[in-house]
């Protein structure tokens, strides 16, 4: 990761932060997240219907991965991701970045990585190989878009273009008096490439589980989308005109659907364990003394279990509990840590509701889940929280 956004203290951070505060709050980049979110969310919804026709079961953890690569890849280079074509073709930047992701966790196990990185051997061998092909394609893309501006800027004067990268690329801090170079662009596209790809789609993949454990709420679900689009007198209306319907107001005022995305995070944390290090001496709320550069770590995935913070039903999926009079209530992110807190907290979670509230209101009007096999899944242990094995459901139309 580099010296991204998240990998990354003091001047650097402040940096990073500053610019992306900035960006993520242009109103063209959030009108342009909204248009991509809609359209591979429609793609999601043509493939499932020929899924849906074979009667073949479909891993939908595999699809939520595609869906939000191709995302990204429109909203940080401008390119349009083929990830969904109905041949499923492979993505070789999606399956670098998994095996890479795959090998990482094992670092917290095995005393000798170090060593066997600087030898090239083992799993680190693995390891290098894969960042080589990250690393190109992301090489690739950087040049292709400065001999893009540079031919812009001799034809014309072009406007700001909208994709993430170019932004950045275009940019130029008074404080710093430079633009970003191509080390540090590579580390921001890694870094928000973690961000945005595996966490929304993991998040996607367990609200799926979820609502077939409890069909009852996939119903409440429809009855609020139906309500608020006016479709219960319109039961044949087409994919893309209700998509078109869903503009962000009409996102914002689904209540309990946001309600039931934020019982799953809270059950199914993308990122289920997390660490700082410690800055200078400190005293923690409850007496504990910690020690400056002393690593401290912290456990989403349990503390959602906790019944002292969310009651005795702690281990019930409720989303009745995050509503009251039918308005959704936010609970302090110290508590609901999906999104961390503080200086750190994540730039993205509006995009992030919004994509899923996208998919999920348009999968559940049009389609039924049922788990195979009853759905008995685990979850793999990585720095992400995936389901082992995907998500295999056998989809049908409503």
């Amino acid at each position: 990761m580099g010296d991204g956004i998240f990998n990354s203290d003091g001047k650097i951070w402040r940096k990073h932060r500053k610019v992306a505060s900035f960006e993520f709050s242009n109103r063209k980049l959030k009108q342009m997240s909204l248009t991509t979110c809609r359209r591979d969310a429609l793609r999601l919804l043509h493939l499932l219907h020929t899924c849906a026709t074979s009667r073949h079961s479909v891993d939908l953890q595999d699809l939520f991965m595609r869906m939000t690569m191709d995302s990204l890849r429109k909203l940080l280079f401008g390119m349009d991701g083929q990830n969904l074509e109905t041949r499923l073709p492979e993505d070789p930047f999606g399956k670098a970045f998994d095996n890479v992701n795959d090998i990482i966790i094992t670092r917290l196990v095995n005393p000798f990585w170090k060593i066997q990185r600087a030898l090239n051997m083992g799993k680190e061998k693995i390891v290098n190989k894969n960042l080589e092909v990250l690393n190109s394609l992301i090489s690739n893309i950087i040049e292709k878009r400065k001999e893009n501006m540079s031919v812009q800027s001799v034809i014309y004067v072009s406007p700001k273009a909208d994709d993430l990268l170019s932004r950045f690329m275009q940019y130029n801090e008074a404080d710093y008096q430079k633009t970003y170079n191509e080390l540090e662009l590579r580390d921001f596209i890694v870094n928000f490439m973690v961000a945005g790809r595996d966490t929304t789609a993991i998040a996607l993949s367990w609200f799926i589980y979820c609502i077939c454990k409890h069909p009852h709420v996939a119903e409440k679900i429809r009855k609020e989308t139906a309500e608020l689009l006016s479709l219960e007198n319109d039961h044949n209306m087409e994919v893309e005109e209700m998509a078109n319907k869903l503009d962000y107001e009409c996102l914002a005022r689904m209540n309990y659907l946001h309600a039931a995305l934020s019982e799953t995070l809270r059950l199914y944390p993308p990122v289920p364990r997390d660490g700082k290090t410690v800055l200078k001496d400190d005293v923690l709320p409850d007496g504990t003394y910690v020690k400056r550069g002393a690593q401290i770590s912290y456990v989403p995935y349990s503390m959602g279990r906790m019944e002292f913070l969310w009651g005795p039903d702690a281990l019930e999926y409720k989303p009745e509990r995050w509503l009251k009079d039918g308005a959704f209530q936010p609970e302090s992110p110290f508590k609901f840590t999906a999104f961390l807190a503080g200086p750190r907290m994540c730039l993205g979670k509006d995009y992030a509701y919004v994509q899923m509230k996208m998919t999920a209101s348009l999968l559940l009007h049009f389609f039924r889940f049922d788990l195979v096999d009853n759905g008995d899944v685990k979850y793999r242990v990585m720095m992400i929280m995936p389901i082992a094995g995907g998500l295999n459901v056998h989809v049908s139309r409503r």
